[in-house]
C-alpha cells in the first residue's frame, strides 16, 4: 500500500502513459479531455442549434468515463492520500507569490486566495476565473485539442499540428507567468 501513498518517479508513470496510449491507438481511440466537453454539449441537446453537435457522442462515451474517473481519483487523492511533506514548493516562488499578496500555500500546490474558497469572495478573482476560463475554452477549440490531447496523444502519434500546439502552449505559458501575471496581480 505505500506504493499508492507516495509520488511516482517520472519514469513510471510515462511508461503507463506510453502504454495506455498503446492501447488506445491500438482500438482506434484518441485521448484529450476538452473533446469531452463537445460531447457533453450534444448529450444537453445543443445538436438542435449548430451542426458542429449533431455527431454519435455514444462512440465517444469512454472517454466521458476517463473525465469522470479522473474527478473520482482527484476527489479521492486530496481528501484520503493527500500528504502534506511530499509537497515542497520553491522558497522563490512563495516569496514572489507573497509579492502579490498571496499567503504561502501550507502544504498544498496552490494557495487558497488563489485557487480555494476563498477565491469566490474576491469579485476581482471570480472575473478572472471566468475570464481564463472562457480563454482557455477557446484556446482548446482553436488549436484542435487540449494540452493533454496534443501533448500526450497528438505527439505520440507524431503529429507536426500537435508539436505546434504544444509548443504554443509552453510560450503561452512563459508569458503568463513572467510577464501577465504579474500586471494582473
Amino acid at each position: 500500500m505505500d506504493l499508492i501513498y507516495q509520488t511516482w518517479p517520472w519514469y513510471f508513470s510515462g511508461f503507463i502513459i506510453g502504454m495506455v496510449m498503446l492501447a488506445l491507438i491500438y482500438f482506434g481511440n484518441t485521448f484529450g479531455m476538452s473533446s469531452n466537453l463537445r460531447s457533453l454539449c450534444t448529450i444537453g441537446g445543443a445538436g438542435k442549434f449548430a451542426e458542429f453537435f449533431r455527431f454519435d457522442w455514444k462512440a465517444q462515451s469512454w472517454n466521458l468515463i476517463v473525465v469522470f474517473g479522473a474527478m473520482i481519483g482527484g476527489f479521492v487523492a486530496v481528501h484520503y492520500m493527500h500528504d502534506a511533506s511530499n509537497v515542497a514548493i520553491n522558497p522563490k516562488t512563495i516569496e514572489q507569490l507573497s509579492q502579490y499578496g498571496f499567503d504561502a500555500p501550507n502544504g498544498k500546490l496552490a494557495p487558497d486566495s488563489m485557487f480555494g474558497n476563498e477565491a469566490f469572495q474576491s469579485p476581482k478573482m471570480i472575473a478572472i476565473l471566468i475570464i481564463g476560463g472562457v480563454l482557455i475554452g477557446f484556446g482548446s477549440r482553436y488549436a484542435g485539442g487540449c494540452t493533454s490531447g496534443h501533448a500526450i496523444q497528438g505527439m505520440s502519434n507524431l503529429q507536426i499540428p500537435s508539436l505546434k500546439a504544444v509548443i504554443g502552449f509552453f510560450v503561452g505559458g512563459l508569458i503568463m507567468a513572467y510577464w501577465l501575471f504579474p500586471l494582473i496581480f
